[in-house]
């Protein structure tokens, strides 16, 4: 608003001059620059789309992630449209916009579905607008994607050269079927080491599940968290040591909670930042790329020749588990899939060639002329 102010000051001394000079185009133009000031102030107390966005988010209890990916594909629809306001656009300029991500970004189909997802959402939560119903059936066909795996002796390569909480995090993504973020996000509550299981809180969709801790991994999580209890102490000792907690748990169980041990995070970052909202000091978990990085870096050297990332642990967790038997409802709930569909694809990378069946090249070698007596028959 300051920058308004001296724009309408600036236009007022250009229009009037000095008292002499008065003349009526001067105060016409004092009298815009009046009504634009006006307009300004009405605009600012309006909320903006990515205001109601973000509300409509929140109301409706979706990740940070979604949220994230559709601020961003509101705003690229915008600027791709030279600004004008979505309420100005059509389902047309939405195919428009498809088009262009398909044609001349190259975006994959599960892309440009999530930006039709996210569009979908803006006129049909935001603006209110019936738009959605003609722009709903402009989904992109996905191709059907076969997920890569490692065998077990290259993922016990690549481990093998990580160290530190690194490979402590890898080895709990390929030994307990954990997603990236929900490995960052695990708090010391969450291990329950008597009956070796894991509790995943609020994993993707927002679900709940229990799955496995490797019995392999149990002394070095109680060193690493030993080592970060003695950490967190320190840290109460300097004033610090909250973590945030989700919802609204922090208005149910206290400030205390936020301090206590039971909900720190079993891989805190290297360093803290001061909460705006509450003027208290934290620690926020690990950030994700630590260990995207980590994983890239001991796949080189380990000398792995395929894509792998961590995801791909996760792919071999539940690959090894059918290969060794295990039913596929198990691996499901594991996985924390909802739909059995989805675990399925895993059969198909099955160890044991094409469908199972053993190729007519590797039968046993007979020689030719051999059984043959010569006789007929």
């Amino acid at each position: 608003m300051a920058g308004v102010r001296s724009a309408v000051a600036k236009w007022y001394h250009a229009g009037m001059g000095t008292p002499r000079s008065f003349d009526v185009d001067g105060m016409n133009r004092v009298r815009e620059c009046v009504t634009l000031y006006r307009s300004v102030r009405v605009m600012a107390t309006r909320p903006t789309l990515l205001t109601v966005l973000h509300d409509r988010i929140v109301a409706k209890h979706y990740s940070a992630r979604t949220e994230e990916a559709y601020r961003h594909w509101v705003r690229r629809f915008v600027r791709h449209f030279q600004m004008r306001h979505p309420r100005d656009l059509g389902p047309g300029d939405v195919q428009a916009f498809l088009t262009h991500l398909a044609r001349d970004a190259g975006v994959s189909a599960s892309t440009q579905n999530q930006a039709l997802a996210a569009l979908l959402f803006l006129y049909r939560e935001v603006l209110r607008l019936p738009m959605s119903a003609s722009i709903g059936h402009m989904h992109a066909k996905r191709p059907r994607r076969l997920p890569n795996v490692l065998s077990h002796t290259d993922v016990m390569r690549v481990l093998a050269k990580m160290d530190g909480v690194p490979r402590l995090m890898a080895s709990l993504l390929f030994g307990s079927g954990l997603r990236l973020l929900e490995c960052c996000h695990l708090r010391v509550k969450d291990l329950d080491f008597a009956r070796r299981e894991l509790r995943v809180r609020g994993g993707k969709g927002q679900k709940d599940r229990v799955t496995m801790l490797p019995a392999g991994l149990l002394p070095p999580l109680r060193a690493h968290l030993d080592a970060m209890r003695l950490r967190h102490e320190a840290d109460l000792a300097a004033g610090a040591g909250a973590v945030e907690l989700p919802g609204a748990l922090r208005a149910k169980l206290g400030t205390s909670a936020a301090r206590s041990w039971a909900w720190q995070w079993v891989f805190p970052g290297s360093s803290t930042h001061v909460s705006h909202e509450y003027q208290e000091r934290r620690r926020h978990h690990v950030d994700p790329t630590v260990l995207q990085r980590a994983v890239k870096v001991a796949a080189c050297l380990a000398r792995v020749d395929q894509r792998v990332s961590c995801h791909t642990l996760r792919h071999s967790f539940a690959t090894h588990l059918l290969e060794s038997g295990y039913d596929i409802r198990t691996v499901q709930e594991l996985l924390g899939h909802s739909d059995v569909r989805t675990t399925m694809l895993y059969t198909h990378v099955l160890n044991r060639g094409g469908f199972g069946v053993r190729s007519p090249l590797d039968a046993p070698t007979v020689p030719v002329g051999a059984g043959l007596d010569g006789g007929g028959g």
